[in-house]
């Protein structure tokens, strides 16, 4: 009886499948907000002011930067929690697949929200005079407090290292 516990316990894992494809179908929607933005600016370009192309760049930067923790959480998670990817040919396995642990993503993950957040914070600043200062206020501490809590999970990482591996660190 246990042991069909827990095969069927490990097996379970497979229902973490359809949130990877999920994920992926939001990259799909990621890139063509992507590019949908590049060719709405086109028509545009002659007449935008310098600080509209930069606000146009920067939500380009904060897709590509969603875009980059959705592969990363995908891939990783599906390593980590699913299977291996079987991935032919090694040099077009990138190089960071298969090394990356839980605790690894989840730091990967709040630097990557503090890049985002960082990102939309300068587009704020950019329109600043267009915006209400409580907004900006409340952005600030919003951005301080993801930048707070990167670096707490990341002390406390590197303490639980210290704590298995000692004087590794």
């Amino acid at each position: 009886m246990e042991d069909k516990i827990e095969k069927t316990i490990y097996a379970s894992r497979w229902l973490m499948f359809p949130v990877y494809l999920g994920l992926s179908f939001g990259f799909i929607l990621l890139t063509l907000k992507f590019f949908q933005q590049i060719i709405s600016v086109v028509p545009e370009i002659l007449i935008m002011s310098e600080s509209g192309l930069v606000l146009i760049v920067l939500s380009l930067i904060d897709i590509a930067l969603v875009g980059g923790l959705l592969v990363m959480v995908m891939f990783s998670g599906y390593e980590n929690f699913i299977s291996k990817m079987d991935i032919e040919d090694n040099k077009k396995r990138l190089g960071w697949m298969g090394t990356m642990d839980v605790n690894s993503i989840k730091n990967k993950v709040a630097s990557s929200i503090v890049a985002i957040s960082s990102v939309h914070l300068l587009r704020l600043f950019m329109e600043a005079e267009k915006v209400l200062d409580d907004k900006i206020m409340w952005c600030v501490i919003i951005h301080l407090t993801f930048v707070l809590s990167a670096f707490g999970m990341s002390y406390i990482d590197k303490m639980n290292k210290k704590k298995i591996y000692p004087g590794k660190m």
